[in-house]
């Protein structure tokens, strides 16, 4: 059971209920972590518009390979759940992809590149070296794509966190940081 409250829609703060709705809009339910997260306005507003804006930037394969890596490196079970779910049903990453993706890495050369920069951005706590920006940008990844990655992993540790410390129930088929992909 989650150690701080999820509350039902209707009992969110008015602010966070057309936020709410329109995430249901959007996804046809109202998952745990945004009814979490909605206890407090501003969290929702500023989590929803980040997630919004980088959903028109990097591709779906890349952020949920992202959101995976990131989820299973802070044992996010909340998140793994999530992204592998969404992984699997929305962005049509394949089991053994998602394996790859938990330890790490990805079986598509850029894509490979782009989670191992984003596991080092969260290892290095930011302080990444030359190298490790000089091999995102030769697998292919603008400046501003480099920004972009750095923002996903925010925006997960984010989400990991506050599922950490919630420990949230998990509202997707369940898959556990701690079992081996």
């Amino acid at each position: 059971m989650s150690r701080l409250t999820i509350p039902a829609r209707e009992a969110a703060p008015e602010k966070s209920r057309l936020l709410l709705d329109a995430v249901e809009q959007q996804l046809g339910v109202v998952p745990n972590l945004f009814r979490l997260v909605g206890t407090s306005p501003a969290a929702l507003e500023g989590y929803l518009g980040l997630n919004g804006a980088l959903g028109r930037t990097l591709d779906a394969k890349t952020r949920e390979r992202i959101a995976i890596a990131i989820a299973q490196a802070n044992g996010c079970d909340y998140c793994l759940s999530a992204h592998t779910y969404l992984g699997l049903n929305l962005a049509r990453i394949d089991d053994s992809e998602i394996a790859l993706n938990r330890a790490g890495h990805s079986g598509d050369a850029k894509a490979d590149a782009a989670i191992v920069f984003a596991r080092q951005v969260l290892a290095a706590r930011g302080k990444v070296s030359d190298a490790d920006i000089a091999a995102v940008r030769l697998a292919g990844f603008s400046e501003a794509q480099v920004i972009e990655i750095v923002a996903s992993v925010a925006l997960n540790v984010l989400t990991n966190y506050i599922n950490n410390v919630a420990e949230t129930d998990i509202d997707f088929p369940v898959v556990l940081a701690a079992q081996a992909a």
